[in-house]
């Protein structure tokens, strides 16, 4: 659906399904529901998740025209796709592997493209789409004082410059334009604003400007703008949250650069602010105990009385410490539904999502806006609503603060 030129969806990856059939039929119960309840008057914008497996099924010309097919049915269009998770996502244990492969194989180039091309068969012509992916690699698989941290960079670097170049050619060729909008989250190679920032000025546009002049004879400028339409950020409001970044001064930077916000995915962080009393300490630590699972990975990341950030791996690994008086607020990756501002005692980082929300209606940032509340179904049983009114609900929310 549509407000204004900003497309709204949700992220499908909160269904299982790893291969093309079993998630297609989740796609079929689930999405006509949603529609009918969020937006039965008018299309419906679907953000769709598929994992490499499913993508080949999915690449079949008769498979793809069935799900056509399906589409123009339901009046349902898709816009963005997550191209993050290559593997099962739901099933069993996610944690680091979400990153696996990671940007320095061959895999994740060839997942992408074939991602690109079905996308490229889903949207009409002139039309505008994305793709988000992994932040180059999981940061802990390498050790950062080392050479290999430097050649995963620089072979992850050249593999997106590659597909850019792919991107270059597909809207020469079809006159549809689609980019790969990087997504940094914690313990990725890229955790935050600022490292994304210094990784596409210092080491993205640099190896660009070598590759394009001796791959397209491009001269500097030529191969700088060719990057900027093609490689974006994917601005995920709870990971962002998590870096306690200030939004406005975020988008601000990215937007003098003249780096392209290649959508807003829209989820919220678990919150806990801290008192000196152990009591009530103990009581969020029961509280956040409900949401240590063993499938995703939730980092903790704790401001003290010092303002710095200590970081945990997992949710395991910070409970132990919740006694420690020196800190005063901690964010936790786990993504709870965005119409959710408290949970007893605890809270969620809703307040960040509204900040964002407002610089889009401030100005456009972009043109596409997505939910993606994927843990739905390991959130604590007293959280979990049947998941079509879950997921209505939250877009509902989204629209009305939209329109506000």
């Amino acid at each position: 659906m549509k407000l204004a030129n900003t497309h709204i969806s949700y992220c499908t990856n909160i269904h299982p399904g790893q291969d093309w059939i079993d998630h297609f039929n989740q796609l079929a119960q689930y999405v006509p529901k949603i529609k009918s309840a969020v937006s039965p008057d008018a299309s419906f914008g679907l953000g769709l998740r598929i994992s490499a497996e499913a993508s080949e099924q999915l690449s079949k010309p008769d498979v793809l025209l069935a799900f056509q097919q399906w589409l123009k049915e339901h009046d349902v269009y898709v816009f963005t796709l997550n191209g993050f998770p290559f593997g099962d996502f739901h099933e069993k244990r996610v944690k680091d592997m979400v990153h696996f492969p990671d940007w320095t194989s061959r895999k994740r180039k060839d997942y992408t493209i074939r991602l690109f091309d079905i996308l490229a068969e889903l949207i009409p012509d002139k039309a505008e789409a994305g793709i988000s992916t992994s932040p180059l690699s999981y940061r802990f698989w390498f050790d950062e004082s080392a050479e290999e941290w430097t050649t995963m960079r620089s072979e992850s670097t050249q593999q997106i410059l590659e597909v850019a170049a792919y991107l270059y050619d597909k809207e020469v060729q079809t006159g549809k334009y689609m980019h790969l909008d990087i997504e940094p989250e914690p313990d990725g190679v890229l955790e935050n604003v600022d490292e994304f920032i210094e990784w596409y000025e210092q080491e993205l546009l640099p190896l660009a400007v070598s590759f394009f002049q001796k791959t397209r004879g491009l001269d500097e400028e030529q191969s700088k703008l060719l990057v900027k339409r093609y490689v974006t950020i994917c601005y995920d409001v709870c990971h962002f949250a998590l870096a306690y970044e200030n939004h406005s001064e975020a988008v601000d930077r990215l937007e003098q650069l003249g780096i392209q916000i290649g959508k807003f995915q829209v989820s919220s962080a678990l919150k806990v602010n801290l008192t000196d009393n152990l009591a009530d300490r103990q009581e969020k630590k029961k509280i956040l105990e409900e949401f240590d699972e063993p499938i995703y990975l939730h980092q903790v990341i704790a401001r003290n009385k010092s303002n710095e950030l200590v970081k945990y791996l997992d949710l395991m690994d910070a409970l132990p410490d919740i006694e420690d008086l020196t800190h005063v607020e901690w964010r936790s990756h786990f993504h709870v539904p965005i119409f959710l501002e408290q949970y007893g005692v605890i809270s969620s980082t809703q307040q960040d999502i509204l900040e964002v929300l407002a610089l889009q209606k401030q100005r456009e940032r972009t043109r596409h806006v997505e939910v993606e509340t994927y843990t739905w179904a390991v959130l604590p049983k007293s959280l979990q609503m049947p998941i079509e009114d879950s997921i209505s609900r939250e877009l509902q929310w989204l629209l009305n603060e939209l329109k506000d």
